[in-house]
């Protein structure tokens, strides 16, 4: 389990808490819990549904869409942010690489993060758009 200056620390690395005031961090890590997963331990399978995000602490990550490799995530990235704001199903695989340590975080508690923290928002609309374009741009060219 890592102590709380660890935890913020993660937290801060991530880009959508970057920006985050140290008093905003420890709000967003209240609302998070630490998970160990093993090596081969899915996270979450793409089709379905999904009502939390992972922010990958310690370890890789692999993120398959239709069974094809898409990425590799190390510490600092966060999977399942689509499915954390619409709770709709989640749009790839993603496995564990190596053994990880994950914060975890549910719908309820990222809106509550999101009516106390508003720039959060500005912040993850960034991220999804940037997203889109890189899947439009591997898609269309």
């Amino acid at each position: 389990m890592a102590n709380k200056k660890q935890q913020l620390d993660s937290l801060r690395s991530v880009a959508l808490f970057s920006a985050c005031s140290k008093k905003e961090l420890e709000k967003v890590a209240k609302a998070t819990d630490e998970v160990s997963m093993p090596a081969g331990k899915m996270i979450m399978d793409q089709g379905r549904l999904g009502r939390e995000a992972f922010i990958v602490v310690d370890g890789e990550v692999v993120v398959k869409r239709n069974n094809r490799k898409v990425a590799t995530l190390g510490p600092g990235s966060v999977v399942g942010e689509m499915s954390l704001l619409d709770k709709g199903p989640r749009t790839a695989t993603v496995i564990c690489d190596t053994d990880c340590t994950l914060l975890v975080i549910d719908h309820r508690r990222f809106m509550a993060v999101i009516d106390t923290i508003p720039s959060i928002t500005h912040k993850l609309m960034e991220g999804l758009a940037g997203r889109v374009r890189d899947l439009d741009r591997q898609y269309y060219g």
